[in-house]
């Protein structure tokens, strides 16, 4: 349970914030939600890993690090805690419209599917290596990655699919207004997707941490071909 509570915190902390930062803090907003979750990853991972992205937890659910129980229980709580933090918000940043992205058309409806997979993949990979690598046990700057990777994403593609990587942000942006309800399938699609690949990438890349398989089995060994280097 304290691991649940955990999420709960967390993700309601980052929910609320991006939900304020964006409808008062205009172009800062992307430091703001990038500082929050650093700190909120380092009070929290030791407890639960600190995903608060639901998108996070199937990564490390894929990659043999969480349980199927778990799963759904993080699921569970993350999903409610962006509730929450989504009326809450609204409520505290006292606005009377709220700027709502709608995305139409071919091309908006590709780029926004694009940035939100690239930038889930990024920061579901940089989770998995820097805070479940057996590589790098106990460092002490997974908390700065994670945070500047969202940091970076939101700066880079906010303007194009609202810079959300994370499902439990998603859904609590819509219940605020500030992305369509008929989108969600873009959030959804692109997020879990880049999470999934991000997964097998991290256990082709570290064969190492790939011995506990996870639920899609140990990946098949692949021989490269050795290559000689002569001067």
């Amino acid at each position: 349970m304290r691991k649940y509570v955990t999420e709960f915190i967390g993700t309601f902390g980052l929910v609320f914030t991006v939900g304020t930062a964006v409808l008062r803090a205009g172009a800062f907003a992307p430091l703001a939600i990038g500082a929050v979750l650093v700190v909120l990853v380092y009070a929290g991972g030791h407890i639960s890993g600190a995903h608060y992205n639901p998108a996070v937890s199937l990564g490390v659910f894929l990659r043999g690090k969480l349980a199927a129980r778990d799963l759904f229980s993080y699921w569970i709580a993350q999903f409610a805690a962006a509730f929450l933090a989504a009326w809450l918000a609204r409520y505290t940043a006292e606005v009377s419209s709220v700027p709502t992205l709608s995305l139409s058309g071919a091309h908006p409806i590709v780029a926004a599917l694009l940035a939100e997979f690239f930038f889930t993949f990024a920061l579901v990979y940089v989770v998995l290596n820097v805070a479940t690598s057996r590589d790098q046990p106990n460092n002490h700057f997974y908390g700065l990655a994670i945070g500047f990777t969202v940091a970076a994403g939101a700066f880079a593609v906010g303007n194009v699919s609202g810079g959300a990587f994370n499902p439990a942000v998603a859904f609590g942006g819509m219940l605020m207004g500030l992305f369509a309800w008929s989108n969600f399938w873009i959030y959804l699609i692109a997020e879990v997707l880049g999470a999934a690949v991000a997964a097998l990438a991290f256990r082709y890349l570290n064969p190492a941490d790939d011995t506990q398989g996870g639920p899609l089995g140990k990946l098949p060994k692949i021989n490269l071909p050795k290559v000689t280097v002569t001067k």
